[in-house]
């Protein structure tokens, strides 16, 4: 026998095995870390597509919730799960793409230590006023700021946060001086735009659609490249800063080192659960946007150029990491 076919011979048997690893998986329950707690937007999501995953593939999904530090006890735990086909990571942008820029180390490596899976969904944030400013457009409220300065104020989670960092990236490409606020919680800083201690708030829709509603915050723009579904009447910020999209997103990482057929395996299944009509409503109805899984290639481009986008932002709003 040629080395050659030797070769050839190995290469078949481990295709085989492999082959049969993926159509024997799964044997026992899968566990799915989220970084946010029981009954959070993300654990929801999380937990509806999970239920079908588990249905799909004939075992139980146990979903394991590790909030706090920011999402980075989540990440930690992820990165140091076994590679062996039964843990996955619900994660987060700002776990894989902006932390990586905010923190000065980090116990896990987005790059190195996870696999794209699954994109699930992705939610636009609004740009919300108090009704008693007299804008109606984004243009209207750089134009009043600047004709007005010092009396208007952002309500943010903080600096380092998704919603900070786009009030003052905002801030900066639209050339005014809107003081941010950072509060521990945003519910304390939600109600103090609602009494008007603070005049502006970022939302995603899930906290925004209810303030929408009732009228208690005038929507200015949203934060999709596009108009975003259902809220046809509201402007993206596109539309004043062409190019200008900051989003949020959910996407399904494993371990790196986990079987790439199950890996494809997992993809596949998403892709199916994500694009019945179903889940595309249900998501919707939660305030995100799901086009399908997507291929694990095309989500690790979407991570790789989200990772430099908010490395940009970073740069040019002076955050120095911690």
């Amino acid at each position: 026998m040629t080395r050659l076919v030797q070769v050839l011979l190995i290469a078949a048997l481990l295709g085989g095995l492999a082959d049969a690893q993926a159509q024997a998986w799964p044997t026992r329950p899968i566990k799915v870390i989220v970084s946010f707690p029981a009954g959070s937007a993300p654990d929801i999501v999380c937990r509806f597509v999970t239920e079908r995953l588990a249905r799909a593939v004939g075992q139980q999904v146990i979903v394991d919730n590790r909030p706090g530090s920011g999402n980075i006890l989540a990440g930690q735990a992820a990165a140091r799960s076994a590679p062996d086909g039964y843990n996955f990571f619900c994660a987060t942008a700002a776990t894989l793409v902006s932390n990586p820029h905010t923190f000065k180390s980090l116990p896990y490596d987005p790059a190195r230590d996870f696999v794209p899976v699954a994109m699930i969904a992705k939610g636009p944030f609004f740009v919300l006023v108090h009704p008693s400013v007299p804008v109606k457009t984004l243009a209207e409220l750089i134009a009043y700021d600047k004709a007005n300065p010092g009396k208007l104020a952002w309500a943010t989670d903080g600096l380092r946060n998704f919603t900070g960092m786009m009030a003052a990236w905002l801030n900066k490409i639209a050339g005014t001086g809107i003081l941010t606020v950072p509060y521990a919680t945003m519910p304390l800083g939600i109600q103090d735009t609602l009494a008007g201690r603070t005049q502006l708030v970022i939302l995603a829709v899930p906290a925004a659609a209810p303030r929408i509603r009732s009228g208690e915050l005038r929507p200015l723009a949203a934060s999709f490249a596009k108009r975003v579904p259902g809220y046809e009447e509201v402007p993206a910020i596109s539309e004043t800063f062409p190019g200008f999209e900051l989003i949020g997103w959910f996407l399904v990482v494993a371990p790196t080192g986990t079987p790439n057929e199950i890996v494809l395996r997992v993809n596949r299944e998403m892709d199916r659960i994500l694009k019945d009509p179903e889940t595309v409503q249900r998501l919707r109805g939660l305030g995100f946007f799901t086009e399908g899984a997507e291929t694990p290639e095309s989500v690790a481009e979407a991570i790789r150029a989200d990772t430099a986008k908010w490395g940009r932002i970073v740069k040019e709003i002076g955050i120095q990491p911690e």
